[in-house]
């Protein structure tokens, strides 16, 4: 359902609870202070129900369905207690009613809890060849911004390798939009590639994505708003953002790290293999040379600075991981030959015997 139209919603509950208040109150009473008192009372119920609902999507579709089993079970065993045994104990009203509630109280709270904790075991994968339209909407995936922008995930996605529902929240949708409207060039270019990806993304055939209008208003920062959605719907976070990453994991969020997934990809690299690259500019050591792989490792080349601007041959000498991804170390493959060749040759005096 789009924005416009939950709020026509919202207006007709409030609209119909409003008027059912105030004529229910006139009804009662024919003072004309009562039907605004029952207009009030109405408006109340409306703002109640709203809050119950919001605190119902939070509650997972499984503890749902165990509270309205718990809740119907407690029912019937208060209804049996009632009929059975409490008639035939007392016989004054002004006893048995307060019990009855009582009675009625108790078994209804107890079902409700036990129905709500055993809730959580059930299993609903049955229930998975109902859902034609999305039948892998278990475990949703909340894109932000910085990935969007990123683009990779719609070459990912392409590929079938992401299952679920792809959420995008109104408010990173928003945010796309103002970097698009930027009047920097750079931010402008980023925002129109973040929104260019998304429209690619709705045209993939197997891929459901899904903006939701799910806001926080109380919260401003747009990293806490999509942890706080990724609570409420039981989702992970899609990112490339390390210190989302880190806060999400923090709160006990599962995070898809974009960057994590390209590193742990990279082509593996040992010592002694042969590579050819291109020189592109001058390391921090003396006489080194930098070079990159097409995937951006970094490639330091011992005296490669003579090189510079040239496409040469290198043989890996030892490979460093760093947080920021791999490091190689190589040197220059006729340095290694020509060394290899003068060990070759250089025997001590007297060995032949």
């Amino acid at each position: 359902m789009n924005y416009l139209g939950l709020w026509i919603l919202r207006l007709l509950l409030f609209l119909i609870c409003g008027v059912s208040g105030y004529y229910l109150s006139k009804g009662i009473s024919p003072f004309t202070l009562r039907g605004l008192w029952g207009l009030v009372g109405g408006f109340v119920l409306a703002s109640l129900v709203l809050l119950g609902e919001k605190e119902l999507r939070k509650i997972p579709l499984k503890s749902l369905l165990g509270s309205i089993i718990g809740l119907i079970l407690g029912f019937m065993v208060a209804n049996l207690i009632s009929n059975v045994f409490l008639p035939n104990l007392f016989d004054s009203q002004q006893i048995v009613l307060p019990l009855y509630s009582g009675l009625y109280a108790i078994c209804v709270y107890i079902g409700l809890r036990i129905g709500l904790k055993k809730g959580e075991e059930f299993h609903l994968s049955g229930w998975k060849s109902f859902s034609k339209k999305n039948p892998r909407s278990e475990n949703p995936k909340i894109l932000d911004t910085s990935v969007i922008i990123d683009g990779r995930i719609a070459d990912i996605t392409e590929t079938g390798f992401v299952e679920g529902t792809l959420i995008i929240p109104q408010f990173v949708l928003s945010e796309l939009q103002h970097i698009a409207d930027s009047s920097d060039s750079i931010k402008r270019t980023r925002g129109k590639r973040g929104l260019e990806i998304l429209h690619r993304m709705q045209k993939q055939v197997d891929v459901d994505v899904n903006i939701v209008d799910t806001d926080f208003p109380g919260i401003k920062e747009v990293d806490a708003k999509l942890i706080e959605l990724a609570k409420e719907v039981q989702g992970k976070i899609v990112t490339n953002d390390s210190n989302l990453n880190k806060v999400a994991e923090l709160q006990g969020i599962e995070v898809l790290n974009i960057n994590e997934l390209a590193s742990s990809l990279k082509p593996v690299v040992l010592p002694g293999e042969e590579m050819n690259v291109k020189i592109l500019k001058e390391g921090k050591e003396s006489g080194q040379g930098v070079a990159y792989l097409d995937d951006g490792t970094m490639i330091v080349v011992d005296n490669g600075k003579r090189q510079m601007g040239k496409t040469i041959d290198v043989i890996v000498t030892s490979v460093l991981q760093t947080p920021a991804g791999r490091m190689i170390f190589a040197r220059l493959k006729e340095e290694a030959v020509r060394e290899s060749k003068s060990k070759d040759y250089d025997y001590p005096l007297g060995s032949e015997f």
